[in-house]
């Protein structure tokens, strides 16, 4: 009996090809939209579960609340509360200790590399339980002079070779000796280092990182911690919420556990507390998937009850031989599981050849897990949902016959089944309309920010991390460099322009009214930073030539004068990095180091004789890349250890950006999908429609009725639909872009223009899909399709 059903349906499939391609094109395109975001979905929420007992491990953050009551909350904490909090609480197993992830130059033999590494202390193994290949976890970074390497950068360095005992060249400076090979970490995991370096190593060999550890205000690090088994949350937060006040009162941060499992999806903090983060999109995009697949899904069922009167006279002939109710809906519920599982595979085939783009635009590498049994598994009870989803009405609408009328030919679909298949229209369009208007306030928004002035000149601005060799050579290299026509300007930093590495606190400034600090970047620059850079100075003066003569000023920027409540900043002392006082020389006009989206941090400026990065203007008459090639030369001269590295300040202040662009590249590929799949179904009504009114059309034009005429007579019904699903749309999507828009402090304003645009865009596509079927059908012969009659 089953096996007849499936010939049935297979029979019926073929008896009416371009409605069954139809409904398989259009049900393949959205279960591959579905099937792509799936992947992309389960991709995001996989990051770390790799790692075991993740569910356990933390990460430790702060809250400075300022003295205008707002709380700002950072990544990064001091090695003094590292120590407290292995020694004051119990309940915690581990106490990770890492520095922020860097890129250094490794060196064995002719090969040379320049990798992001991370400085950890040993437990930081024990806490993650990253696999090592050769080593023991309790050895491996307990040498000062030691280093653990990636499966990939111990090939990259010593080939098939056991790397184990041999010396690595760090920074052309040092020779530290592999001790471990950790096996690579998965794409889908939170850490990124292609190395791991003992963090004694740093505190033997940095006199700075020597004196952290005793100093809590110094948040230049990043704590990771364990708690044992059998300890929550709940019972460690309240032990370690103040602990940092308990060793120095002054200072009124609290302490808090960011859990692992949330890191990627929820790493937006606001006053203090979790606001969302990257799983706002994960959700949006879901939403979108099952918006797309629904749409696909009702053009199955509208296709298939507007056939309803020609599959009349199947189901009473059925019925009066002696099928039952329950018979026909099998038998339809089949028919669509096999047009679904048409579409499943046809889907499956549209996701391979999409997944090349799709993952360059995502920037990752998603593939279908073939050999998993569990994604065979959830492939299937997608099938049979799917199916359910789009056969059930068609099934329980059809088999609703009486088989009397049917067969004395009075059978008519009534006017409710009509007014059903309107309304799914109308769905169709307000869903897609709705994505049509999210990719274009997506994209206006984007546009707000980038149009937001940066407060420097990114134009042909490069920096480039310093090596030892660089540093020693600094004085050379920058004569050369100016020397050679092709840089402009050249200065030192502690971070990037477009970033900002650091973050310590100030603790005492004039007319304070509470005991609240005030949480700020510190960066620390050379005295040609702000000409380099194009920053422009509000009040006061630049640093001095010499560091002798600035050794205890610091330059603040307009955020942290308004912050602090200064009349008159130049001149006052403040107290920063918990004991030391320092005048502020002048004041800088505000710019963006971090999010474009958000208020400019508090930020002050410090003279340093040594910084991390290498800030240089390219010459404004000379081509960039051409800049680049020549200067080559000169970088390899005094940093020959290394290759060349750089980065323009455009492109990273670009990269800031990645994740809304992300968005609005996503929301306007499946936009235009849900379109076409809308238009697909109505095509398909158009032309079943024109069948239907055949006679009536050739009546019309025998008594003179125009080709304009017939078509706005065939047209007026489906142009009304899509106003109606357009005025639906509408305010739907106002109301939920508006809540989208909220989590920006610099955002567009909604205003009509873009309800207009997609309303209008949508008239348009839905003119053109059925105006060739209504064209059709007014052009022709009204003699032949009134010989019938």
């Amino acid at each position: 009996m089953f096996l007849n059903y499936i010939k049935t349906a297979w029979r019926n499939i073929l008896h009416n090809k371009v409605y069954s391609a139809l409904n398989i094109f259009g049900l393949a395109t959205g279960m591959a939209v579905a099937l792509l975001i799936g992947l992309w979905v389960f991709r995001e929420y996989s990051y770390d579960r790799f790692i075991p007992g993740y569910e356990n491990l933390y990460q430790v953050k702060l809250n400075y609340k300022s003295n205008d009551g707002d709380t700002t909350t950072i990544s990064s904490a001091s090695l003094a509360l590292a120590e407290a909090l292995r020694k004051e609480i119990p309940g915690i197993q581990y106490v990770a200790e890492t520095d922020w992830n860097d890129r250094h130059g490794l060196m064995a033999g002719d090969k040379k590399l320049l990798l992001n590494g991370t400085g950890a202390n040993p437990d930081f193994l024990r806490a993650f339980g990253f696999p090592l290949l050769s080593g023991q976890v309790a050895q491996v970074l307990n040498d000062p002079y030691s280093i653990v390497l990636t499966e990939t950068t111990a090939k990259a360095l010593f080939g098939n070779a056991d790397p184990v005992n041999k010396i690595v060249r760090l920074d052309n400076h040092y020779d530290l000796k592999v001790t471990g090979i950790l096996k690579d970490l998965p794409a889908n995991s939170s850490f990124g280092f292609k190395y791991l370096v003992p963090f004694k190593f740093y505190e033997q060999t940095q006199d700075w990182m020597r004196l952290a550890r005793t100093q809590w205000l110094n948040n230049s690090f990043q704590l990771y911690v364990s708690l044992a088994p059998g300890v929550s949350l709940v019972q460690v937060s309240p032990k370690i919420k103040d602990i940092i006040s308990r060793h120095d009162k002054e200072m009124k941060a609290t302490v808090f556990l960011h859990p692992m499992r949330a890191w990627r999806l929820y790493s937006n903090f606001e006053n203090g507390k979790v606001s969302g983060g990257f799983i706002e999109y994960v959700r949006m995009f879901s939403i979108v998937g099952i918006l797309v697949l629904l749409i696909a899904c009702i053009n199955f069922i509208n296709l298939a009850t507007a056939r309803s009167e020609k599959r009349a006279r199947e189901v009473g002939v059925r019925k009066a031989i002696g099928s039952g109710r329950r018979e026909l809906i099998f038998q339809f519920l089949v028919e669509s599981m096999l047009i679904t599982v048409i579409s499943a595979f046809l889907s499956i085939g549209i996701v391979e050849l999409a997944l090349p783009v799709f993952n360059q635009i995502i920037g990752a590498t998603i593939a279908i897990p073939y050999g998993n049994p569990l994604a065979w598994e959830l492939l299937l009870l997608f099938v049979v949902v799917t199916g359910l989803i789009a056969g059930s009405r068609p099934a329980f609408y059809l088999s609703s016959f009486e088989a009397v009328k049917v067969l004395k030919g009075t059978f008519r679909a009534g006017r409710q089944a009509t007014l059903r298949r309107k309304s799914l229209v109308v769905i169709q369009f307000a869903c897609s309309v709705a994505l049509i208007i999210s990719t274009i306030i997506i994209y206006q928004q984007i546009r707000h920010a980038k149009q937001r002035p940066a407060g420097y000149n990114a134009d042909g601005l490069v920096f480039t991390g310093m090596s030892e060799d660089m540093r020693r050579n600094y004085d050379a290299l920058r004569n050369d460099l100016l020397q050679s026509g092709l840089v402009e300007n050249i200065s030192k930093a502690s971070s990037p322009v477009t970033d900002v590495w650091s973050h310590t606190a100030v603790n005492s400034w004039r007319g304070k009214t509470s005991e609240d600090m005030l949480s700020v970047a510190a960066i620390a620059v050379s005295p040609d930073y702000f000409e380099t850079v194009g920053m422009q100075l509000a009040a006061g003066r630049d640093f001095y030539p010499t560091w002798a003569q600035d050794s205890g000023t610091v330059i603040v920027n307009e955020a942290a004068v308004k912050r602090m409540g200064l009349t008159d900043p130049v001149g006052q002392y403040i107290v920063w990095q918990q004991d030391k006082r320092v005048a502020i020389a002048g004041v800088v006009k505000d710019a963006i180091m971090e999010s474009p989206f958000k208020p400019v941090e508090a930020a002050v400026f410090e003279h340093e004789q040594d910084a991390d990065m290498l800030l240089y203007r390219l010459s404004a008459n000379v081509n960039a890349h051409t800049a680049i090639e020549k200067i080559t030369p000169i970088f390899n001269k005094y940093n020959p250890a290394f290759p060349y590295d750089y980065a323009f300040a455009d492109d990273a202040y670009a990269q800031k950006f990645n994740l809304e662009t992300l968005a609005g590249k996503l929301a306007a590929i499946f936009a235009g999908l849900a379109i076409f799949i809308s238009c697909l179904g109505l095509f398909g009504l158009a032309a079943f429609m024109a069948s239907q009114r055949t006679k009536e059309i050739a009546v019309r034009k025998v008594m003179g009725a125009t080709v304009m005429q017939l078509w706005l007579l065939l047209s007026k019904d489906f142009i009304l639909l899509v106003i109606v699903g357009c005025a639906i749309a509408s305010p739907v999507s106002f109301y939920f872009l508006h809540h989208w828009l909220a989590k920006y402090t610099y955002h567009i304003t909604i205003g009509p223009g873009v309800f207009i645009m997609a309303t209008t865009g949508a008239l348009v596509i839905t003119i053109c899909t059925i105006s060739f079927q209504a064209v059709r059908a007014a052009f022709m012969n009204p003699v032949n399709s009134l010989k019938a009659e």
